[in-house]
C-alpha cells in the first residue's frame, strides 16, 4: 500500500475517533451526577454503586479511545517512514561549523605599572 494513501486513511479514521471520543465523553454523566436527586429518595445507592461492568456508552468510548491511541502510533509510524525517506533522499544535513569566529576587542591604553604604588609589607 502506498505511504500517502495509509497515512490519509489513518488520519480520516484519527480525526473521526477524536470527534467521537469528545462526543461520547460529553453525552455521558459522571457516577455522581444524581447526587442531588439520590439523598430524601431512596435513590442513595446510585450514588455510591458499584462500578460493575459498564454500560453501552461506556464500552464504546473504550474502544474507540484504543482505536484513537492505535491511529496516534500509526502517524508516528508514517511520520518516521518520511524522515527516513527524506534523509535517503539527500536532503541536507545541518552541519556544525568548527571554525572560531576571532572578534577584535577594542582596548583602552595600556594601564600603568602599579608596582610602585604596592607597598611591602615585611615577613617576620
Amino acid at each position: 500500500m502506498d505511504l500517502d494513501l495509509f497515512e490519509s486513511l489513518v488520519l480520516i479514521v484519527h480525526i473521526i475517533a477524536a470527534v467521537a471520543v469528545i462526543g461520547l465523553v460529553l453525552i455521558q454523566h459522571g457516577k455522581g451526577s444524581d447526587m442531588g436527586a439520590g439523598f430524601g429518595s431512596g435513590a442513595s445507592g446510585t450514588v455510591f454503586g458499584s462500578g460493575g461492568a459498564g454500560n453501552f456508552l461506556t464500552r464504546l468510548t473504550t474502544w474507540i479511545a484504543i482505536a484513537f491511541f492505535l491511529t496516534s502510533f500509526a502517524l508516528a509510524y508514517v511520520a518516521k517512514q518520511r524522515s527516513d525517506q527524506a534523509t535517503a533522499l539527500g536532503m541536507p544535513q545541518m552541519e556544525s561549523s568548527q571554525e572560531a569566529i576571532s572578534v577584535e576587542v577594542p582596548t583602552g591604553p595600556e594601564p600603568e605599572s602599579f608596582d610602585s604604588e604596592i607597598p611591602e609589607v615585611p615577613v617576620e
